[in-house]
């Protein structure tokens, strides 16, 4: 290994790890990308028990496995595009090595949209993971008005995983909303969405470039002609939950774009994350506090019980 390496990962594989080859191992198990495994391969950057292997080799329970990146292996954008914010206010849910879950603010911008733009979330984590030697580096988004659970990698070679763990619905999100209206029971809602041609902003149901799109709902309560309701993102389409809530006439309250009805804040909030961790693939549950202004539906859901699938 050449003193280039700026990423290095190293893991033990657990007591009940399957005997399989090296190759198998990285990219079925550890789903990182060709790209990633051809590197390894090419710059002998792979080690097994501190020495190198090849990928066709065996590998069993209690093999130390360890990697190492230079950087250029990676399509992910640099970590410091991220000017860190000096004196971050950052409240982290979950952490470890490989990634953090922190709970984003209502009204807060995830990233800068320019270079050099300041004061969003990823920021703010850029400068809370400077102290630790970390960058950050997005993962998914929320919109500014939506508040809740959010992964940020706090390394590049993570992202595709986790990109691939979301997109492949192992990695569940689940949100709460306050709608107008009286929405009941449960159900899903799967037409699908595209660019919205009258308003560059905005997105429609079948409009330009529609893609499929599915959310599932379970509605938890209704009172004073609003109704509380869980969602579950089955796709990750920019607007998703917006829209197809207010296209069947129940529009987020507060939404500024697809609702209007005069409220200050949009009552939308990123509940739980159902985590699966890059390596050990284990599954964990993350739970960002319900904030404050959801005055009227500050209740004791045991949000990790609840399912709308």
């Amino acid at each position: 290994m050449t003193d280039k390496i700026r990423w290095k990962i190293e893991e033990h594989l657990p007591e009940n790890q399957t005997r399989c080859s090296l190759r198998t191992l990285l990219h079925d198990q550890w789903l990182l990308p060709n790209r990633y495994v051809h590197f390894l391969r090419r710059r002998h950057h792979v080690l097994l028990n501190g020495r190198y292997a090849y990928m066709n080799t065996a590998v069993a329970a209690g093999d130390r496995v360890t990697l190492a990146f230079n950087g250029d292996e990676f399509r992910t954008p640099a970590a410091n595009d991220y000017r860190p914010t000096c004196e971050p206010q950052v409240r982290v849910l979950f952490e470890n090595r490989d990634l953090v879950v922190v709970n984003k603010p209502q009204g807060q911008k995830s990233h800068p949209n320019y270079h050099g733009e300041t004061g969003t979330l990823m920021n703010d984590v850029a400068g809370y993971l400077t102290a630790k030697d970390c960058g950050a580096f997005m993962v998914h988004r929320l919109d500014q008005e939506t508040s809740g659970a959010m992964i940020i990698a706090k390394n590049p070679v993570v992202v595709p995983v986790l990109n691939r763990l979301i997109s492949s619905g192992q990695i569940h999100r689940r949100y709460l909303a306050v709608v107008a209206g009286n929405l009941t029971g449960r159900g899903k809602f799967t037409e699908p969405l595209g660019k919205d041609p009258r308003d560059v902003r905005k997105y429609c149901v079948a409009g330009e470039n529609a893609k499929p799109a599915q959310t599932n709902y379970q509605v938890l309560a209704s009172r004073h002609n609003r109704t509380l309701v869980l969602l579950q993102l089955a796709t990750g389409r920019t607007h998703q939950l917006r829209v197809h809530l207010a296209y069947h006439g129940h529009p987020i309250i507060g939404d500024p774009l697809y609702g209007r009805d005069g409220s200050p804040r949009m009552l939308l909030h990123g509940a739980t994350q159902e985590l699966v961790l890059p390596f050990s693939f284990k599954r964990i549950q993350v739970t960002a506090p319900l904030p404050s202004y959801f005055t009227d539906y500050l209740v004791k859901y045991d949000l990790e019980k609840l399912d709308c699938k």
